[in-house]
């Protein structure tokens, strides 16, 4: 996993010189199961007033990769994230409601986070700037226990 960011971030021109590590505070809730049926949208089918925020990059059998653009007064619905590593493009400030409440939580551009899933939150981009994360969510490994 921590490959594959390290190959994005290289083909995106590297990382600043020091990547701030975000806290788990951002948001991350660690929940027991990724797969089941929380009744909420994952981050693409969830939007703001009916548009969406996050475009499918790549997808294959081992990841999703996820683009989030939050121009200024523009968040994202309610939804849950599976297990997943963060990288914040463009930084900003952002409102995050889940179930501790409501805090304002500053967004800096080259931070980067691990989540092992949110159960659900709410975000609302009460900066003056544009923020735009990365997200990429690693699919489990599925074996067919057949030996070659």
């Amino acid at each position: 996993m921590m490959l594959l960011a390290a190959l994005m971030l290289q083909a995106a021109g590297g990382p600043p010189p020091e990547i701030e590590e975000m806290p788990l505070s951002y948001g991350a809730l660690k929940f027991a199961d990724p797969n089941a049926d929380h009744g909420l949208p994952d981050p693409v089918e969830a939007g703001w007033q009916g548009e969406k925020v996050c475009e499918v990059l790549r997808e294959n059998d081992a990841m999703r990769a996820l683009r989030c653009t939050f121009p200024p007064g523009v968040g994202h619905e309610r939804h849950y994230h599976a297990p997943h590593f963060g990288y914040i493009l463009q930084g900003g400030v952002m409102q995050i409601t889940d179930k501790d409440g409501i805090r304002e939580q500053e967004t800096p551009t080259g931070a980067t986070w691990w989540s092992e899933g949110v159960e659900w939150h709410e975000a609302l981009n009460i900066g003056k700037s544009e923020t735009v994360y990365i997200i990429v969510e690693p699919k489990p490994v599925v074996t067919t226990g057949e030996s070659e």
